[in-house]
C-alpha cells in the first residue's frame, strides 16, 4: 500500500515537472524568417524616426516597444496584437503609471497600483496589451528625466513609438501576405461551418499548425476547445429538434 503511494507520488511529480520541458512551436519556417525581419525592420524604423522627430531628448525610444514588436510582427493573428492594443494599451497603461508616480511615493506600491489598474482599463477598452505593462512601470521606475516629462511621456515617446510601429506593423505584415489587422469587418464574408466526419487528433493539429502563422495556443488547448465546441454545436441541435 505505501510503495503504491509512493509510485504514484513519483509519477504525479514526473508528470508535473514534466510540464515544464517546451514544446516546439508549430509555425511555418517562412512565417519564423518574416517575423524576424519584420521586427528588426520594425524597430530600426521606428527608433530612427522617435530619434529624427524627439531630437536629442534622451528617452526617444522605450523598451517596452522590443516585447511589442515580438507580438505585432511574431503573433500578428492576436488579438493582443492589433493596432488598437498596443496604441490604446500604451497609452492608458502610460497615463495611469505617470499618475501613480505622480500620487504614490513609495514606489512598490505605485507599480503595483499601476499594474492593476492599467490591466483592468484595458479590459475594458478591449486594448489589452502585455507590453504595456513594461510601459507603466517605466513611468515609475524611469528615473528623473522620465518623471521631469510628466504627461507629456503619454505622448513622446510613447504614443510616437507606438504609432510609428503600428503603422509600420500593418504595411508589413500586408506586404507579407498576412491579414492584418487580423479581425474581420463585419462586411466580410466569415468561415462557413465546417462538417468533420473524421476525428482530429493533436498530430493533426501539429501539422495544421505549421503550416502557417504562429498561434497562440497550444495543440492540447487547441482539441479541448474543439471538443468544447462540438459538445455546445451538439447541444444547439438537440434543442433546435
Amino acid at each position: 500500500m505505501i510503495e503504491s503511494r509512493q509510485a504514484k507520488g513519483r509519477s504525479a511529480l514526473r508528470t508535473f515537472f514534466a510540464r515544464f520541458w517546451p514544446h516546439p512551436l508549430p509555425v511555418a519556417k517562412k512565417e519564423i524568417v518574416i517575423a524576424s525581419v519584420g521586427a528588426g525592420l520594425g524597430l530600426t524604423i521606428t527608433s530612427l524616426i522617435s530619434h529624427w522627430l524627439l531630437g536629442q531628448v534622451n528617452l526617444w525610444f522605450v523598451a517596452p516597444m522590443g516585447a511589442s514588436a515580438v507580438l505585432l510582427f511574431g503573433i500578428p493573428n492576436s488579438p493582443l496584437a492589433q493596432p488598437w492594443s498596443i496604441v490604446g494599451g500604451n497609452m492608458v497603461a502610460a497615463a495611469i503609471g505617470v499618475t501613480a508616480a505622480m500620487t504614490i511615493p513609495y514606489a512598490p506600491l505605485a507599480c503595483g497600483v499601476a499594474a492593476c489598474l492599467a490591466i483592468a482599463v484595458m479590459f475594458q477598452l478591449r486594448c489589452l496589451h502585455p507590453p504595456s505593462g513594461a510601459v507603466a512601470l517605466t513611468a515609475i521606475l524611469g528615473g528623473g528625466h522620465v518623471h521631469q516629462l510628466g504627461y507629456h511621456y503619454i505622448l513622446t515617446p510613447i504614443l510616437l513609438n507606438s504609432l510609428c510601429l503600428a503603422l509600420l506593423a500593418i504595411l508589413f505584415n500586408n506586404l507579407a501576405g498576412r491579414r492584418y489587422p487580423h479581425p474581420l469587418a463585419a462586411a466580410e464574408a466569415k468561415p462557413a461551418p465546417v462538417a468533420l466526419d473524421v476525428p482530429i487528433t493533436r498530430d493533426d493539429l501539429h501539422q495544421a499548425l505549421e503550416s502557417g502563422e504562429l498561434l497562440d495556443i497550444d495543440e492540447d488547448d487547441l482539441q479541448q476547445l474543439l471538443q468544447r465546441a462540438e459538445a455546445i454545436a451538439v447541444q444547439r441541435q438537440a434543442r433546435a429538434r
